[in-house]
């Protein structure tokens, strides 16, 4: 296999999951009116409240809540946060339990989990924990560090068998970037799974809720009575809830990787999902809402860290990459010839300032190359290409033979092309190519096998072996870097000025 392929599954990527209308076990959920009355709850909320479903709904929330928390909880609901709010409730039955409220437009859903005194950890023991993990995360000094260090941190807090953390590629494939995990468990460093093991509406889903906990994939769901929400008169949207309920297909995936338990915490990069950190137990795990806290915080220490080392990055490199330009303007004012001020191979030149391996310039009806190019006569097809789509702002590919096909015979030199218009009507451009850079990608199990479907075209299954299954990409160049692209627009800005200057003079 020899193409960069998309593996983000559309038929995965349409399943609503916000709206299954079904929670894990290992909770209770409450959706409560602006009136105080509970007009839905899981089955469950029999056994917690002593009560039959039925009777439950339509009843006052505050009955079932001793005194205290009552007007506690009036009083945080007074406030107007519309976030997940952590709370800690006593019921009028005497039970404990640690709640998570998430106040909507027209109504309030609470998730809540049994807990007792003795589960309870002091302040000072929870802070501790916190302010080592914290303190490791940010002595960390690159992105590789940072990711070691907190799955580290993780291991130790959660207790889990094994943590990993992937990062997302441009096609939302996963690559295992640090790992650490019980011998029971196969290895993954390095490998890569297909952007169908997390479609589309399941990364959104981490963009409204910061991890995803599933204790024990043996559960057995609990419906949501009544089925319609009497508000939105549709099923409720449980995005942001701890407690929603998984799909079969996951937990089958869950059970071919040979655990019972996982966890999954985002790392966010400027508004995007940038990784992953997965959580694996072999048997199944009872995380309270705290530790899960303790998790919630760490995804943001982890997205600001690296963030803050990324970005740092991509301003030292623009930074870089405008000194260079500022260079090459400055030799095309002293030599007042642009065709020669920018390929003058003493200084900076279209090589050294966009990383190529040769650059070509069509300016006057003369061609003139420097470094590794394409044959002229190739070039010249290029270029008649590029008129022909009326490209007239930068474009740039990294698998040229993709989109035109003829690049194909010279993909040693050309797999990559960054074209920079001077005067697009006239055929006038120049041109900067990257050689090709051929890839092995260590894929978990054959992505082209990720999901299968059964006879009858509605039932699917995920793969069952996450065995190493290798391809070789070939006609890749290195991609071209947003920054480079911002440079390449200002110097065409630059070019069509001084043109245009020397025209009138």
């Amino acid at each position: 296999m020899t193409e960069r392929k998309n593996f983000d599954s559309e038929f995965c990527g349409r399943v609503p999951l916000q709206h299954i209308n079904l929670i894990q076990s290992y909770g209770y959920l409450l959706v409560v009116d602006r009136d105080d009355t509970i007009i839905q709850a899981s089955e469950n909320c029999a056994e917690l409240l002593g009560k039959k479903i039925n009777e439950i709904v339509n009843t006052k929330l505050a009955q079932y809540i001793a005194g205290q928390s009552a007007v506690e909880l009036q009083a945080v609901a007074g406030k107007g946060i519309t976030d997940r709010v952590p709370f800690n409730l006593r019921l009028q039955n005497g039970a404990q339990v640690q709640a998570l409220l998430h106040f909507k437009k027209d109504y309030l859903i609470l998730e809540a989990e049994l807990t007792s005194k003795e589960e309870e950890r002091y302040f000072t023991s929870v802070f501790q924990d916190i302010k080592h993990s914290i303190a490791a995360i940010e002595q960390a000094a690159t992105v590789q560090e940072v990711c070691e260090v907190a799955i580290s941190e993780l291991k130790k807090i959660s207790g889990f068998d094994g943590v990993l953390m992937y990062q997302f590629d441009k096609d939302w494939n996963g690559t295992v970037i640090a790992e650490i995990k019980d011998k029971r468990l196969d290895p993954y460093m390095g490998q890569t799974f297909p952007a169908s093991d997390i479609p589309r509406q399941a990364r959104e889903l981490y963009l409204k809720n910061p991890y995803r906990l599933i204790p024990n994939r043996e559960y057995t769901p609990v419906r949501l009575f009544p089925v319609i929400n009497p508000v939105t008169n549709s099923f409720i949207d449980l995005s942001d809830c701890n407690l929603r309920s998984v799909p079969a297909v996951h937990l089958e995936y869950m059970g071919n990787m040979g655990i019972k338990a996982s966890m999954s915490i985002r790392v966010i990069r400027n508004g995007q999902l940038w990784g992953l950190i997965s959580c694996h137990n072999i048997e199944a795990v009872d995380l309270s809402l705290e530790t899960c806290s303790i998790f919630e915080l760490l995804s943001s220490v982890i997205s600001n860290k690296i963030s803050s080392i990324l970005n740092k990055h991509d301003f030292d490199y623009a930074s870089s990459l405008q000194g260079k330009k500022n260079l090459l303007i400055e030799q095309v004012y002293a030599k007042e010839d642009m065709v020669q001020g920018v390929i003058e191979a003493a200084g900076e030149n279209l090589m050294t300032v966009f990383d190529a391996g040769g650059a070509a310039v069509m300016f006057n009806g003369q061609l003139e190359t420097i470094g590794k190019t394409p044959e002229a006569d190739s070039i010249e097809n290029i270029l008649l290409w590029l008129e022909g789509k009326k490209i007239d702002r930068i474009f740039s590919s990294n698998c040229l033979s993709g989109i035109y096909e003829e690049a194909a015979a010279y993909a040693d030199v050309g797999s990559g092309l960054l074209a920079i218009p001077i005067d697009a009507a006239k055929g006038e451009y120049m041109l900067c190519f990257r050689p090709e850079v051929i890839e092995t990608i260590n894929w978990g199990g054959d992505p082209n096998n990720a999901i299968t479907f059964e006879p009858d075209g509605k039932n699917y299954h995920p793969r069952n072996s996450f065995k190493l299954w290798q391809q070789q990409v070939k006609n890749n160049s290195k991609p071209w870097h947003s920054e480079e692209l911002t440079v390449a627009e200002s110097l065409r800005s630059f070019l069509f000025e001084f043109k245009t200057r020397q025209m009138f003079n």
